[in-house]
């Protein structure tokens, strides 16, 4: 399901001229990180006035305000930074996994009818906190899956198929988003900025939004919901230092369901790492959260039809502070802090390590 902010569009577009003069995203990007390329998934929420240096290389600006974590059409973009989508791995017994920005879907193939693991609109299952609950096993391509860290190793094959989320909320200037309320406890006020009912749909996305924004993080994790690129610069560098490398994913082209195979993996310094996950909101807003149990790898893949892809696969080393109940520890049946669990990102999603 779509869900559209139809008048945001404007109120933001106004606000955006209004805040024209002042130093832009991109403009703050540079100054604090000279040494830093812009991921993709960076380039592609910039506002198409904002974007001083426009490339055929990537898609800038892709405008519209929706709230949705489903399907649309694929991007283009290369020669840019790259991390990646959540995915799994086929066991080679029949099981597909299909990619999306949202997650993944996963096939049982001959050993019975498609089996979803479904996270919208419950919760993140990129947060610890996050419990998978029955009815979450639906059907619904919007999901996410967990893997162990030993899977990744060059010629493993995957049955995978990328998707486009249509969530396409660009980022706002610090300037206007400071401007506009953030707090669970000024949600009517919110709601009147945009000109959404208070028993809608879109409604409960924003105000699920901000509650898991809100919620405290779990021992020994550093959290903060940003809801521009500057505060998301500022948070990352004031965790990781000023020398860092930001990665997100590219993929060639968006392919039906097809065979994949690792053809390399690099295992980033450090095992300290910024994690900033999209949220579903009217513009840009980002759950961004440090721990120092991360280990972080970047991945190439390449499909059976010669499409290429990157990835960034996330491992954490230490579990034990999770939900028991964590859709990772039912996927993959294994207890808190026995082994390192790993998780692709999708598309929109940013990881920050330093160099």
């Amino acid at each position: 399901m779509e869900f559209h902010f139809l008048p945001i569009f404007a109120i933001l577009s106004l606000a955006l001229v209004a805040s024209h003069a002042a130093l832009t995203p991109e403009a703050y990007w540079k100054s604090v990180l000279p040494n830093t390329p812009m991921p993709k998934a960076v380039v592609d929420l910039l506002h198409p006035e904002w974007n001083e240096e426009k490339s055929t290389s990537v898609d800038v600006g892709k405008g519209g305000v929706n709230v949705d974590a489903g399907k649309g059409n694929a991007g283009g973009g290369t020669n840019v930074d790259v991390g990646g989508k959540g995915v799994g791995v086929d066991s080679g017994k029949g099981t597909n996994v299909g990619v999306g920005k949202g997650g993944v879907s996963v096939h049982t193939g001959k050993k019975g009818k498609p089996v979803y693991v479904g996270v919208t609109p419950g919760k993140n299952p990129f947060l610890y906190q996050y419990a998978a609950t029955e009815n979450q096993l639906h059907d619904n391509p919007n999901t996410a899956l967990f893997f162990f860290e030993k899977d990744l190793k060059p010629g493993t094959t995957m049955n995978l198929v990328f998707t486009k989320s249509t969530n396409a909320a660009t980022f706002l200037s610090r300037q206007v988003a400071e401007s506009i309320p953030f707090s669970s406890n000024k949600m009517q006020q919110i709601l009147n900025h945009f000109s959404v009912k208070p028993n809608s749909m879109e409604a409960e996305i924003m105000k699920k939004t901000i509650k898991e924004c809100e919620e405290p993080g779990t021992k020994g994790e550093e959290k903060y919901c940003t809801t521009s690129l500057e505060s998301m610069v500022d948070f990352s560098t004031s965790e990781l230092g000023n020398n860092v490398h930001a990665i997100s994913t590219v993929v060639e082209k968006e392919t039906p369901l097809q065979k994949y195979n690792i053809a390399g993996t690099k295992k980033m310094v450090g095992e300290e790492a910024v994690v900033c996950h999209k949220q579903n909101y009217p513009y840009a807003v980002f759950y961004c959260h440090k721990t120092q149990t991360t280990k972080t790898y970047t991945v190439s893949l390449v499909g059976a039809d010669g499409t290429k892809a990157k990835a960034v696969a996330v491992c954490h080393t230490d579990t034990s502070e999770w939900n028991p109940k964590h859709l990772a520890f039912q996927v993959l049946k294994v207890k808190p802090g026995t082994v390192p669990i790993c998780h692709f990102l999708p598309e929109d999603h940013i990881v920050w390590v330093a160099n």
